[in-house]
Parts: structure tokens; sequence; C-alpha cells
């Protein structure tokens, strides 16, 4: 098991690292990467979904009663800012309508377990992190269609109903079963739970290559600008959930917690849904893939940061002593 262990910390370490290669090799080479079916994408997320179930525990929704005034925050900021911020981003960069329903979609998405994994390695508040992500996709039955429609209703059609569906069968069910599964039999979870990072990222590998490989002429045909659109998403986000820690003077652990949670976003949900909201949008796919692969990057960089945040606070209290 010691082996199993190292391995699956080593993909859970260079994530960001594997992810990005595995994408340029999908966009420079899409043959390497053909093999990998559209189909396969709900049951990868699935997967991965099953995953996150297996590692919840009832005590992790505890923070929602002892703390409801933080998640609700969370919440509602979550459910505002990343959706209206993808649509400002793509009526500025004037993208055409499959770009931005797969932009507007990933807004509209739930945060993702790498959040959680972003806060502890920032040293934030790692119980209201997950919290917020647990209710938050608890949420997103109702709230990621609800706002998909009202923002893109006059641009796009949207399959409410399809959304909807497909959010319970992808997400819903798959946590709930791994949630009842660690509730239990949590002695048997607990020793496969050391290889659920390397099951994710390479779940998440096969998404990103499978998306990409399969629209690699049109992504490179679009330019920079949906790069840009997503990169400046996702920090915007980030620069939105410290913004409003800090306007709600919440402490450092509660503003990075915030703030991570509301740029991190459930990319993969996004690239799933984009197939069954869109129909005929391909390209509705793309903004997902590349949020996958680039918010793992900038958060890897995030908690760098944060942690020096922290240090040089401490050295300050220390110094006023």
């Amino acid at each position: 098991m010691n082996i199993i262990e190292k391995i699956s910390n080593f993909f859970g370490k260079f994530m960001a690292v594997i992810v990005l290669a595995v994408t340029v090799l999908a966009l420079f080479v899409p043959g390497s990467c053909l093999w990998i079916k559209t189909t396969w994408i709900n049951w990868l997320l699935m997967l991965v979904m099953f995953g996150m179930g297996l590692t919840l525990k009832p005590s992790d929704f505890a923070v929602v009663f002892t703390r409801p005034k933080d998640v609700i925050i969370g919440c509602l900021a979550q459910f505002t800012i990343m959706p209206l911020l993808a649509f400002a981003l793509g009526k500025i960069f004037n993208l055409n309508a499959e770009l931005l329903a797969g932009v507007v979609l990933v807004g509209t998405c739930p945060g993702g377990t790498s959040s959680n994994v972003i806060t502890y390695l920032s040293k934030g508040d790692v119980p209201l992190s997950v919290g917020m992500t647990s209710i938050n996709t608890l949420l997103a039955p109702v709230l990621t269609p609800a706002i998909t429609y009202l923002l893109l209703k006059t641009t796009v059609e949207v399959n409410v109903m399809a959304m909807f569906i497909s959010i319970v069968k992808v997400v819903i069910v798959p946590i709930s079963l791994g949630f009842i599964i660690n509730k239990f039999f949590g002695k048997f979870t607990q020793k496969i739970v050391a290889l659920l990072p390397c099951v994710s990222v390479v779940a998440i590998c096969l998404i990103v290559a499978c998306v990409v490989s399969h629209n690699s002429a049109k992504i490179l045909s679009t330019g920079a600008i949906i790069f840009a659109v997503v990169i400046l998403h996702n920090i915007l986000g980030y620069a939105c959930g410290f913004g409003l820690g800090k306007a709600l003077k919440l402490n450092a652990a509660k503003t990075k917690a915030l703030s991570v949670e509301i740029g991190m976003q459930n990319s993969g949900l996004a690239t799933s849904l984009a197939g069954t909201a869109f129909k005929g949008l391909a390209m509705a796919t793309v903004p997902g893939a590349i949020f996958s692969v680039w918010h793992n990057i900038s958060g890897a960089i995030l908690a760098n940061i944060y942690n020096r945040w922290v240090e040089k606070n401490e050295s300050a209290e220390t110094a006023a002593e």
C-alpha cells in the first residue's frame, strides 16, 4: 500500500504539470488521443464524483449548522460572482455563441474538489471549504440550469431539464452513493482512499484529452482569446473572493477559503453538461477543458502566495510582541 500511496501522492503533487502535458499533446497531436470517446466523459466525471463522496463524512456538513453565515456567504458569492464575470467577459471579448455558452456554463457550476485541496495547501479554512463545496454541489441541479438559462436565453437554446437530470445523474447520485458506502463501510473506504488522487487525475486527464483532441483545430483557430477569457475569469474569481472576504472582515483562513472556492470551478462538470445542454454547439465544451488545465496551475501558484502571506503576518505579529 505504501507504493500505491507514493504513486497517488505523485499524481496529486504534479497534477497541474500532468494535465498541462496531456493538453499540449492533445492539442498539437490530436490523433494520439482520439481513441478516447466523448461518450466516456460522463462516466469519468461520475467516477471522480463517486471518489469525492467516499471522502465525505457527516461531520463535513457540521459547518453548515455551526457557521451558517459563512456558508451562505460562500454560496451566494459562488452563484453570482462567477456567472456574472463569465457573461461580462464573454461580451467584452465578443465571443461567439458557442464559446460564450461554454464560459457561462463554467461560471454557473459549483466549486470542485480541487478547491478543497488548494485551500488546505493555502492554510485556509478547510472545513468551510468542504462545507461550501458540498452545499454548492447540492444546489447545482437547480441553480446551474436556472442561472445558465437566465444569462443565455437570448443567445442560445438552453435545455434546462436535460441539464438538471444530467447533474443529478452525474454528480448527486455518485456522490450520494460514495457517501453512503463511506458511512456504512468506513474501514473499507479508508483502505482505498489513498488511491483517489491518482484515479481523479487520470479521469480528469482523459476528459481534457478527449475534449481538446476532438476540437483541436477549432481551439487553435480561436487564437488566444478563449485562453485569455478563461484565465481572467479564474483570476478575477480569486480576486473577488479575496476582496469580499476583506470587505466582510473575515479572518485570513476564511478569506482564503472563500477566494479559492469562488475562483475554482467544477470545470469537468461544465464540460460534461455542455454536450447535454447545448446540442450542436461543439465548441461549448472547450472553455471547461481549458479551465480544468488552468485552474490547477493557478491554484498551485495561489497556494504559494497565500502561504507567504501567512508567513509575513506571523512575522509581523511576532515583531509586534
